[in-house]
């Protein structure tokens, strides 16, 4: 994975020379951001319609009323000059798309990185999250105290210490931002709800470049599966519902965070991944061996399916890669590495994938 082996070595050399704790917040700091046209717009979703007739003088208890829910919402920027294909970011689980947006220390977020390099960003809040929180379904949202996990989760350390070479700003002010950030389902996870209105934007866009995070990246690999129009994907840290061909699903896969499952599919829905470049990118701090955290054992199986699921695209002549960011000397990556403090890096990198496959127009 990687281009020539000179822009490997600077990018190592680059990597190495930012230390975690010190990059300056002014780093990715450059020119005036150029923005043709921005806006935002809603895709996909149902209508719920009560049986009746409207009565305007008792609206609330009133019958024939109507719901619209379950949808996308998607704010776009367009750079003068854009490239042929867009990018789409898509969230994972706890989050919106604000994920893509800043940094919890205030530096570029991903979205003003790949302007930079021309593309067009649409970010997306799926349904029942964020901003497309009107949900058909009822649902209740829960006020659980559980920070402490989701540092552990997200690699950040081993609560309350950090990881010596974590890529992430330490601050007391940078950890508050990165807790808000975190947000909750309004209404019952549906693969099929959620896969759909991603569907629906890109037929609604046309072609273009599906970035996914975490949990998005196994509604990633079914949004493709379904639209023909995502001409590539950029996996960060894909952690559930890998599919296989039914006579090839691997066996769950046992850890401290409970079994990693794979979902079957017939061989000629899981031939349509085998159509376009793939990439998936892991960052560092993830265990080899078993390991009793629940935290960090949880990350060793997915990238042990991860592999098995990229090998089996491979054998039936697609076009996917996994790249473990420390193999390739970029160190100290948590769960977001486009949030941490090498992000500049990180976006490098994905715009080397997307040039050598022809993506970036």
């Amino acid at each position: 994975m990687s281009g020539t082996p000179t822009s490997r070595s600077l990018l190592n050399a680059e990597s190495k020379s930012l230390s975690p704790a010190s990059t300056p917040a002014s780093a990715s700091k450059s020119e005036p951001l150029a923005i043709m046209q921005q806006g935002s717009f809603a895709v996909g979703g149902s209508i719920k319609e009560v049986p009746g007739e409207f009565d305007p003088t008792n609206p609330v208890n009133s019958g024939g009323q109507t719901l619209r829910g379950d949808h996308a919402h998607v704010f776009y920027q367009i750079p003068p000059e854009p490239r042929p294909l867009p990018v789409v970011m898509w969230h994972g689980g706890g989050q919106s798309s604000r994920t893509w947006q800043t940094t919890p220390d205030g530096r570029e977020g991903f979205q003003n990185l790949l302007i930079r390099k021309g593309f067009s960003t649409y970010l997306v809040d799926q349904p029942r999250r964020g901003t497309a929180g009107r949900s058909l379904q009822d649902f209740s949202v829960n006020s659980t105290a559980d920070e402490q996990l989701w540092f552990n989760q997200c690699r950040l350390g081993l609560w309350p210490d950090y990881y010596e070479n974590v890529a992430f700003d330490r601050s007391t002010e940078a950890l508050d931002q990165f807790f808000r950030m975190i947000t909750p389902n309004t209404g019952p996870f549906d693969m099929e709800v959620i896969t759909s209105a991603i569907s629906a934007l890109f037929s609604k866009i046309g072609a273009g470049i599906l970035i996914t995070h975490s949990q998005s990246g196994g509604l990633g690999w079914q949004t493709a599966m379904k639209n023909s129009n995502i001409r590539g994907i950029v996996s960060f840290e894909p952690g559930s519902n890998f599919p296989f061909p039914e006579s090839e699903t691997p066996e769950p896969i046992p850890s401290a965070a409970g079994p990693l499952t794979a979902i079957p599919i017939p061989i000629e829905k899981f031939l349509g991944l085998t159509k376009i470049p793939i990439v998936l990118y892991y960052g560092d701090n993830i265990p080899n061996e078993p390991c009793p955290i629940a935290g960090r054992d949880f990350w060793r199986v997915r990238m042990i399916m991860a592999r098995k699921w990229v090998d089996t695209v491979n054998k039936y002549g697609g076009n996917a890669s996994i790249v473990h960011l420390p193999d390739i000397g970029i160190v100290g990556n948590t769960h977001f590495p486009f949030l941490d403090l090498n992000n500049i890096i990180i976006a490098d990198l994905v715009f080397d994938f997307l040039s050598e496959r022809g993506l970036a127009g």
